[in-house]
């Protein structure tokens, strides 16, 4: 073979299975869901979540009520509890209820609101504002026994106060000062700077600027978290039985022991004692705290009302 035949061979471009064009999966055109679908599949899946829970608690709420509103009437209202709770009504035990969270309120709201304030305002970012808002997160995950504990060691046995409706208010009030915390927190934050911007252009002090612009802002959401805490002390029972007792006797000033409508409520159903006077006890609960809602929000409206 001569030198051209080997140069023109040598010329051929060479075809090899390698410079073929590749088809690679993510060369594939890809499958698009429609933006509008999938939206309306979230708005279903939102909703179907929503209206589950509506229904459960609106049928938890139902049966209670049928089952309890038959026994509710005025002697069930006024009369004390005898022959351990299966005659008699509930009176007492309302007016333990009362007690044990007004001690609580009184004592956790200004600490609560205070160290909110504090923390939102008067404080720069750092150490220990990390360490006071991981010591709430942490403590409103405790179990409620745990505080039950730890009110009968230290306020019942330590400090000697006895079963009481003080000991019981004050381990209430430690139970929900990290709810009252945060919640004031994130309430405090949501107030836009420009507030603060107008009052301090005005002539107005870090007090005046917190009093008179800040909180009335924060209030409805300083409400909210105080309205949660009321319907936690309310329901609470294991706190509750391990320091103001779960005597039937009318309670007579704060070292008296009590029984409150809760641990009244539990006591009935759990040992089988009268599951009918249980079911009003417990019918009763609902409306207490569906009242202090109303009468909190209605307060709350008035005093923004006012102060705009």
């Amino acid at each position: 073979m001569s030198d051209e035949t080997r140069t023109d061979a040598s010329d051929k471009p060479r075809t090899d299975a390698s410079d073929k064009p590749r088809t690679d999966a993510s060369d594939k055109p890809r499958m698009r869901v429609n933006p509008r679908i999938t939206e309306r599949i979230a708005k279903a899946i939102i909703w179907s979540a929503a209206l589950l829970v509506m229904v459960v608690l609106l049928a938890i709420i139902i049966y209670i009520l049928i089952k309890g509103l038959p026994v509710i009437d005025w002697q069930f209202l006024t009369e004390n509890p005898h022959n351990m709770g299966r005659d008699g009504g509930v009176f007492s035990t309302i007016i333990g209820t009362l007690m044990v969270v007004a001690v609580a309120i009184i004592i956790a709201v200004p600490f609560g609101i205070g160290t909110a304030f504090y923390l939102a305002e008067y404080t720069r970012e750092g150490l220990f504002t990390r360490i006071v808002r991981f010591s709430a997160e942490s403590l409103a995950g405790i179990p409620s026994i745990v505080y039950g504990l730890f009110g009968f060691l230290f306020f019942v046995i330590y400090l000697d106060l006895g079963w009481s409706v003080l000991s019981g208010g004050l381990t209430l009030a430690v139970m929900i000062l990290p709810t009252i915390i945060r919640t004031s927190e994130e309430a405090i934050i949501t107030v836009p700077r420009s507030y603060r911007e107008v009052s301090f252009s005005l002539g107005g002090t870090k007090w005046q600027t917190t009093l008179k612009a800040v909180f009335p802002s924060a209030l409805r959401g300083v409400a909210n978290g105080i309205i949660l805490s009321i319907g936690r002390c309310i329901a609470e029972t294991a706190a509750v039985v391990l320091t103001a007792g779960s005597t039937l006797r009318m309670p007579t000033s704060l070292f008296s022991p009590t029984r409150t409508m809760a641990v009244h409520f539990y006591i009935l159903a759990r040992e089988g004692i009268s599951m009918e006077n249980a079911y009003g006890t417990a019918a009763l609960l609902i409306i207490l705290i569906f009242i202090i809602n109303v009468v909190v929000n209605a307060l709350i409206d008035r005093f923004v009302a006012k102060n705009r």
